[in-house]
């Protein structure tokens, strides 16, 4: 079964609320339940503004989608654009099935290689051991814990945050 990699369309709006709205995927998330596929519609109809690095893909598997990650502007000031945030949801079925290392290792090519991004950074349930493997086979670093930073199942919950820094940082 092959994996193919590909950009979100305004199509998929309803596979990927599908997707979020997973109980065994959302409190993994800082997403809630019932996800909006009325947001997600409006959000692939709206054209990306011009330069914008951000980049939103799909893992596909005969015909499903079974995996989505994203790199987005950490914020609109001048001094932060060198970052981007990174997001990556892949369905219970088929994690541990290199779905998630291969979303990881297209949006880092992507970053390093094309996109001019110095800086990647997420956040993780401290819990989500799996998640945070993933992320340190791909160069990420704990940077810090942020104690009762979300709301999950009723309960606030640590995070920890990880950044990447380009393997080859230019000289500036």
């Amino acid at each position: 079964m092959s994996l193919i990699l590909r950009r979100a369309r305004p199509s998929d709006a309803q596979a990927i609320a599908e997707q979020l709205a997973d109980p065994e995927i959302y409190p993994g998330l800082l997403q809630v339940p019932y996800a909006n596929v009325e947001l997600w519609q409006q959000r692939l109809n709206t054209a990306p503004v011009a330069g914008s690095p951000e980049l939103f893909l799909l893992a596909e598997r005969e015909g499903r989608i079974v995996g989505s990650a994203g790199l987005h502007p950490a914020g609109t000031q001048l001094r932060r654009r060198h970052a981007m945030m990174l997001g990556i949801s892949v369905l219970a079925e088929t994690q541990g099935q290199g779905v998630g290392g291969a979303l990881m290792t297209a949006l880092l090519d992507y970053a390093d290689n094309w996109a001019q991004v110095l800086r990647i950074e997420l956040t993780v349930f401290n819990d989500n051991a799996r998640a945070i493997r993933l992320y340190e086979r791909h160069g990420f670093e704990r940077e810090g814990l942020h104690k009762a930073y979300a709301l999950r199942n009723g309960q606030y919950v640590d995070v920890l945050a990880m950044a990447r820094l380009h393997p080859r940082q230019p000289l500036v």
